[in-house]
């Protein structure tokens, strides 16, 4: 029997996925319990919609991404703080007072998307990735000056 996955099912089949399964398998354990249904002309219909309007969701967001990259490429994020001798902070500059210092430019980044391998730790100018989308990765000039 031909079936069309609702949920994930582990070792048959993913969302979405059309599968042929045994009949008493999909009679007594996956249609009872709303995992799959036939694939019947309507249920085949009914996935291809809601399989086109996500990839037309999809698409938008990953334009909406680009359009934010190119945003904060655009921007250099000035944060001000305590230096001693040579340039070396007292302290360091984390993601998160990058995302706050953004969240103050009208710019909202989650600090967990900040990918900086460790903090900044001197005076100048550092390149900083943040991962905006699965697909779109923007670098934000991030300029430490001494307070």
């Amino acid at each position: 029997m031909e079936v069309i996955f609702l949920e994930e099912v582990k070792g048959k089949g993913k969302k979405g996925e059309r599968k042929n399964v045994s009949e008493g398998y999909a009679r007594n354990y996956l249609l009872p319990n709303k995992l799959a249904v036939a694939a019947t002309q309507g249920n085949v219909k009914d996935l291809e919609a809601k399989q086109k309007s996500q990839d037309k969701k999809q698409e938008e967001e990953l334009e909406q991404a680009k359009a934010y990259k190119a945003e904060l490429e655009a921007l250099t994020v000035e944060i001000k703080a305590k230096a001693g001798e040579g340039g070396r902070l007292f302290g360091a500059i984390s993601t998160k007072q990058i995302a706050e210092t953004l969240k103050k430019m009208k710019k909202k980044v989650d600090k967990r998307k900040i990918g900086l391998n460790e903090p900044i730790r001197a005076l100048g100018y550092t390149n900083v990735p943040i991962k905006i989308h699965p697909d779109v990765t923007a670098t934000v000039k991030v300029h430490v000056v001494e307070e």
